[in-house]
């Protein structure tokens, strides 16, 4: 991924946040890139998808961060980043707000590696509707996004569903200590190396700790949910390149650790509404 950062449109430069866009990117959390220097964890800890559920219990899991490929082919991502001076509802607004307005809002959440947003106009009707409580913002919204992940700009196409839409089962969300979830499905297709369109899987949970949030991050890319249902769709025999979960694990740290880092900064002169 570029370290160098691409210009600002005139348009962009005028608005009240570009001066995130320039501010010095916030070191990756050390103790999550020091797990993941050490090259992949063990597949049999990896969660397998018809126990998305799981996430859902209190405690944590034997890895919370790692990377590999599993047995059935998938590859397989989990992070736990932390926000510190962070509430759920900062999150909740973040994941509205970003997609509702210019493409700058995408690009500070990480200057050197995400080149752009959009949605259609549908979707910005509802991120914006006063009416919407915010969870209800930012699911059923589809985001188009250029990003980076290690092997040059990628378009992805991220569907953000309820947790029901999911596999998640109803009541154990009423009891569950997370919060707020974000996940569903996405479709990525790098622009240098056009060879189709790659499904993953991704679902964030947010638990409250104490002195903010800890955000819990799984990605399973191979996989797609049909009608509910998350399941693996490689072709029999395909295995997912084991650079593709471990450039994924190490760009999410760098992401994270960088909105962790403005996040409370742009809540307070920007939040609680999504305009």
């Amino acid at each position: 991924m570029s370290e160098e950062l691409r210009p600002l449109t005139p348009e962009e430069e005028k608005l009240p946040y570009a001066k995130y866009y320039y501010r010095p990117m916030a070191t990756p959390n050390p103790r999550l890139m020091e797990i993941l220097s050490k090259g992949p964890m063990d597949p049999a800890k990896a969660l397998p998808l018809e126990r998305l559920n799981d996430l859902l219990d209190p405690g944590y899991h034997e890895v919370e961060t790692g990377y590999c490929v599993m047995d059935n082919g998938l590859g397989y991502v989990a992070v736990n980043n932390v926000f510190p001076g962070c509430t759920v509802e900062m999150l909740q607004w973040w994941f509205a707000w970003h997609a509702a307005g210019p493409g700058l809002r995408y690009k500070i959440w990480c200057p050197t590696c995400h080149g752009g947003i959009t949605v259609c106009d549908s979707d910005r009707r509802k991120l914006l509707d006063p009416s919407l409580p915010l969870e209800e913002k930012y699911t059923g919204v589809d985001h188009f996004v250029m990003e980076d992940i290690g092997g040059g700009l990628d378009d992805i196409i991220i569907t953000f569903l309820k947790p029901e839409q999911m596999g998640f089962d109803s009541e154990k969300l009423r009891t569950s200590p997370v919060k707020a979830m974000f996940g569903g499905y996405g479709l990525t297709e790098n622009r240098a190396h056009p060879t189709g369109k790659v499904p993953a899987v991704m679902i964030h949970t947010c638990r409250e700790i104490q002195g903010g949030v800890e955000f819990r991050t799984r990605f399973w890319m191979g996989a797609r949910i049909n009608k509910g249902v998350p399941m693996c769709v490689l072709p029999q025999g395909l295995r997912v390149p084991v650079e593709a979960p471990m450039g994924l694990a190490l760009h999410n740290v760098v992401e994270f650790s960088n909105l962790a880092s403005i996040l409370p900064e742009l809540y307070a002169q920007f939040g609680p509404d999504v305009k």
